[in-house]
């Protein structure tokens, strides 16, 4: 299913950078790639940039990629939820209290790229499970409705989001 087929009803305007940022291209195809693309940039990064940040006060490299990973825990559980039926209105979470919380800057880049992989594969899978139906359940998170389908677009926008201001501001 491309891009080009998504309703501008399946998800909020909040996210259209992230979905504007997503070639036209299948999910899981977009899946799979943005993480190789993300693995062969982010080992091309020199070590003494992981922990930098650009300003005080903003997050370091290792920071930036373990809020990549917990957001996609977060947006694939959603996913899980509305394929699933579930009508619940899902809640919105606090970014900044979770980069805190979760001591980056305390592991190793080895280990937070090991979990990056896994939560990708682990991403993948469950949206292989979804079937064309699935995809277009609609449930309600963050106070917007969102389909199955704008989730997973989301997941690849909001790390090309990410990559681009390390590229910009970082390197």
């Amino acid at each position: 299913m491309s891009l080009s087929l998504i309703s501008k009803s399946e998800y909020n305007v909040f996210y259209q950078p992230y979905i504007d940022a997503v070639k036209d291209v299948g999910l899981l195809e977009g899946l799979k790639l943005s993480g190789e693309a993300v693995n062969s940039f982010l080992l091309s990064i020199p070590i003494e940039k992981h922990r930098y940040a650009y300003a005080k006060g903003k997050w370091t490299i290792h920071d930036v990629l373990l809020h990549i990973i917990d957001t996609e825990r977060i947006f694939a559980y959603r996913a899980l939820r509305i394929a699933r039926g579930d009508k619940t209105p899902l809640a919105g979470f606090e970014q900044d209290d979770y980069v805190i919380q979760a001591c980056a800057n305390s592991r190793s880049f080895e280990s937070l790229l090991k979990e990056y992989n896994t939560v990708r594969l682990t991403t993948i899978m469950l949206f292989e499970s979804f079937d064309a139906a699935t995809l277009l359940n609609i449930g309600e998170a963050s106070g917007f409705p969102v389909s199955v389908r704008a989730i997973g677009y989301i997941i690849c926008g909001h790390e090309k989001h990410h990559i681009k201001i390390i590229k910009e501001r970082y390197l």
